[in-house]
């Protein structure tokens, strides 16, 4: 009986504290310069990451993050316009301001913001089970599965000279207007995988519609969830679209699926780390990105490819591809470089193929997989290796051919390249409706040399 009595205690306790209101630390906005909102009273309850709601003068709340700490004053920096906040404004932290993204089998075909919040005017997104931390760590290296078998990317280039596994990670380096966005497009909707994980971060606002209705179409949006920041959106927002995007692609990867991650791009990312870090007070480093800029872009990108191996030996794979705006074409910038020695191989978008009207125009003699040796037959690495040096003799000839330096029958071997150069880059060159399975990629580029 006295069992049974404490039991009952218990439950009751229980029940009466599940209804006490969850515990709301307030402050007051003390000071707003730039991007940052001082806030005092919070200093000593509140850590790097928390949510706050900072309520404006007409009553909106304006979600915000602490980003760093001065003297006794907690900084923020919000996810919105902060038109209407002022000294005194309250500063809550309150549990609708949480950090975690629950994550619903349900968004497939759905587009959204950072917050988790619907932009495709379909009604609320359905929440998941279990929510997840925006900034987790990356799989234990010793633990996570290897690469998977090679991936069909359903672009010739691609499938041919930087061959691509499961769970592999490449960088896409271009400059702007050289067609990038269309290989993301062919890519999310041609990729043989399970679903389409796309993020873009910074993307102009007029083109999101255009890029969802017209390169993506109905058959890519059914298969993907699309994360949105556009570049008018504050540099919190923007950074943690990459985040969101990447939480989401973990979901599915932890089912054991195949998951291919596009973001565009990692540039604009950078870009709001380094708005963050110059506001926080952090000095300028390597063309004015600051120190934090470089430790955060590991923490990201490590975070794709092999998920945990179970113990039948299965795994989930996030394939990832990280666009790379390089400015100037300048293709050793900083972050350029930095992503260059942290993934798995890249892709370089060359301007003057663009101009020659060749699409997409991928570099093959620059581009690089690092995983291709592994999945290739020796055949196919043979004639890779054919190609390329054809197509490198050819570009160095080819100013001697053109001003007829050169005379035909000089060279047997340059006389080959001169014949067959224009056959492998006919091969290369596929409109952004046109799907190319891996074998009639290779096949394609062994009739261009005469193999058959």
């Amino acid at each position: 009986m006295r069992q049974t009595s404490l039991a009952f205690r218990a439950g009751a306790c229980c029940g009466a504290f599940s209804r006490i209101p969850p515990l709301r630390l307030a402050g007051r906005v003390a000071g707003v310069a730039g991007l940052i909102v001082d806030i005092d009273g919070l200093a000593g309850h509140v850590s790097i990451g928390d949510r706050l709601l900072l309520e404006t003068r007409d009553g909106r709340a304006v979600p915000a993050e602490i980003v760093g700490f001065r003297a006794d004053l907690a900084q923020a920096m919000p996810f919105e316009a902060i038109e209407g906040l002022g000294p005194g404004s309250p500063a809550v932290s309150a549990a609708e301001a949480d950090s975690r993204f629950a994550v619903s089998d349900d968004w497939l075909g759905r587009v959204l913001d950072p917050l988790g919040r619907p932009l495709d005017g379909k009604g609320a997104l359905p929440l998941g089970k279990a929510p997840r931390v925006l900034r987790a760590a990356a799989p234990e290296a010793t633990s996570r599965a290897r690469l998977g078998p090679r991936l069909d990317l359903g672009v010739r280039a691609l499938n041919c000279f930087t061959t691509c596994r499961q769970g592999q990670r490449l960088g896409l380096f271009s400059g702007s207007g050289i067609g990038k966005s269309t290989l993301l497009a062919m890519l999310a909707r041609r990729t043989q995988c399970d679903l389409v994980v796309l993020a873009l971060v910074g993307e102009r606002g007029r083109e999101v519609r255009e890029f969802l209705e017209d390169d993506l179409g109905p058959e890519g949006l059914a298969r993907s969830v699309v994360v949105v920041a556009t570049s008018d959106a504050p540099p919190l927002l923007r950074r943690h679209a990459a985040y969101a995007a990447m939480t989401v692609a973990e979901h599915f990867r932890d089912q054991g699926r195949s998951v291919m991650l596009l973001m565009d791009s990692v540039t604009r990312f950078c870009l709001a780390l380094r708005e963050i870090g110059l506001s926080t007070g952090e000095p300028p480093a390597t063309r004015g990105y600051p120190p934090s800029v470089f430790a955060e872009l590991p923490r990201l990108l490590e975070r794709a490819g092999p998920g945990l191996q179970c113990p039948d030996g299965t795994a989930g794979q996030i394939t990832a591809l990280f666009t790379v705006l390089v400015e100037g074409d300048d293709h050793n910038e900083p972050v350029a470089d930095a992503v260059r020695g942290i993934l798995d191989g890249h892709v370089i978008l060359d301007r003057r193929i663009a101009d020659r009207g060749r699409y997409p125009a991928v570099d093959v003699l620059r581009s690089l997989s690092r995983a291709a040796s592994s999945c290739l037959a020796a055949e196919e690495t043979a004639m890779l290796r054919r190609a390329r040096a054809i197509l490198a003799l050819h570009e160095e000839m080819a100013d001697m051919v053109r001003l007829g330096a050169y005379r035909s029958g000089t060279d047997p071997v340059v006389d080959e390249a001169v014949q067959l150069a224009p056959r492998i880059e006919a091969v290369l060159h596929q409109d952004k409706t046109e799907h190319a399975p891996m074998a009639d990629s290779f096949a394609g580029l062994r009739n261009a040399l005469g193999d058959d």
